[in-house]
């Protein structure tokens, strides 16, 4: 069994908080880059999971159009700004945090008061500005999941109370890679895989990595615990392994008959070809006000359209 190993190439981490990884897999067979890599890159970007501010509690206001006085944003630019929050958290838990100002003030991040299990990533992440001697003062509600949800989503019970906000999970923003073959003294080809990820900073792209590959194990591994049980049912009655005729649901309109045999057929209950076929040549003359013509008219029709001869 084949041995994978990884290796950090480049680390780099923005001012933001953001954090860059660059990793190399070597010794891969042909073919086998393109299919570690689009697997890696899909769990990457939508089974990793992470915390976001997914419902406020805004004080003196009950919708997101509204304004507060002395409050230099409105609601939903308020709301908007929170979106922008980048959480780390030590549990999956719902947590809730409050925060209380009193202006003037320009708020940001780290004036949130937060429970022990959730850290800011980017404190200096703007909010709002109180421009006189007014208070703000907001409820925040925080949750652990994976990918986007819009707000109708978030909140199993609808609140008056709380204002419901678009949440983005996902903690890894990036993935992009790229295949290079190696060639060794005996003209031998392998392949290396390089992955670069971009993550918000509330997770290294390094544990991203572990917490897909473990994500791809467990989910295969249900797959191997299964037992399949071959059962091989018998009956006379049973046609479902009989092969099906391609030409049975097809509308007989597709024969572009002549109106007459085309109107003796629907009036004889034959509306698909697969009915048609049940007939013999000397069944389809006996129907009613069904001549030799019209028979001759719906073979030629069966032979060059469908390539089908009657006998």
């Amino acid at each position: 069994m084949q041995d994978l190993s990884i290796k950090c190439l480049k680390s780099k981490k923005a001012e933001s908080g953001a954090i860059y990884g660059q990793f190399l897999i070597n010794s891969l067979n042909l073919g086998q880059g393109v299919t570690i890599g689009n697997l890696l890159r899909r769990i990457l970007l939508s089974e990793v999971g992470g915390c976001a501010i997914t419902a406020v509690r805004i004080a003196g206001t009950t919708h997101e159009f509204s304004t507060l006085p002395g409050i230099r944003e409105d609601i939903l630019e308020i709301l908007l700004n929170l979106k922008g929050i980048v959480l780390k958290s030590k549990t999956k838990e719902t947590e809730f945090g409050r925060l209380k100002i009193k202006g003037p003030a320009v708020i940001t991040a780290d004036l949130i008061e937060l429970p022990p299990n959730l850290e800011i990533i980017n404190p200096n992440h703007y909010i709002a500005t109180i421009s006189d001697a007014n208070f703000l003062e907001i409820e925040f509600k925080f949750e652990y999941g994976t990918g986007y949800k819009l707000a109708a989503q978030n909140l199993h019970e609808k609140s008056n109370d709380f204002l419901e906000i678009d949440a983005v999970f996902m903690p890894v923003q990036k993935v992009d890679f790229k295949i290079e073959n190696v060639y060794d003294d005996l003209n031998e080809v392998t392949e290396r895989l390089i992955l670069e990820i971009w993550t918000n900073g509330s997770i290294s792209p390094a544990t991203t990595i572990i917490n897909a590959s473990q994500f791809i194990i467990n989910l295969f591994s249900s797959i191997t615990k299964t037992t399949f049980i071959d059962e091989i049912l018998e009956s006379e009655n049973d046609n479902s392994s009989l092969p099906i005729d391609p030409h049975t649901n097809i509308p007989i309109e597709e024969l572009q008959l002549p109106v007459r045999a085309y109107n003796c057929l629907k009036r004889a209950q034959i509306n698909t070809v697969g009915q048609l076929l049940k007939y013999s040549p000397e069944q389809l003359q006996e129907i009613k006000n069904f001549g030799r013509k019209s028979a001759n008219e719906v073979f030629a029709a069966l032979k060059n359209k469908l390539g089908i001869t009657l006998t």
